[in-house]
């Protein structure tokens, strides 16, 4: 049976940028299995850390990178079992890497559990980040917007 290869296929999506690791410790992120859309980040932490019900944390990853372009951006996502076993998720999510930042990258970790308790080991995957494009947008102000024709607006379709 002969292979076929779609359009999307035979475009090389591969990026490299430049990573500095900014605390002992760190873990450089990568690609769990073939095809994965996010690169695990990491708690950079010496001991564990408590994250009560519904609280907020800000954990470092203890790296720091370099997007070489203003039309990449990286956003971290939670990871998924993380999110829907234990209630671990990002509180800005997705939390956006913009092309300029060259600071740590950090987890803004948020607990989604009511009443029960998240702890976080030294090293433990809490995060993803995903590189995806980045449209440059501008506005051009009209008195009438074409093809709109939803009548009722947000939540009409329910």
């Amino acid at each position: 049976m002969e292979s076929k290869i779609s359009a999307v296929d035979k475009l090389n999506m591969d990026v490299v940028f430049d990573l500095k690791i900014v605390r002992d410790n760190a873990i450089i992120p990568t690609y769990a299995k073939p095809g994965d859309a996010g690169m695990d980040l990491h708690a950079c932490i010496d001991d564990k850390l408590i994250i009560q019900a519904g609280e907020r944390k800000l954990i470092p990853t203890g790296i720091a990178i370099a997007i070489a372009t203003e039309h990449i951006g990286g956003f971290i996502h939670p990871r998924s079992g993380k999110a829907c076993k234990h209630g671990l998720s990002v509180a800005n999510s997705p939390g956006t890497i913009d092309s300029g930042y060259r600071d740590e990258i950090m987890v803004c970790a948020h607990n989604i559990n009511s009443n029960a308790l998240i702890i976080i080991e030294p090293g433990e995957a809490i995060a993803q980040i995903v590189f995806k494009p980045v449209y440059r947008a501008s506005f051009r102000v009209v008195d009438s917007l074409d093809g709109y024709d939803r009548g009722g607006g947000f939540g009409s379709t329910d």
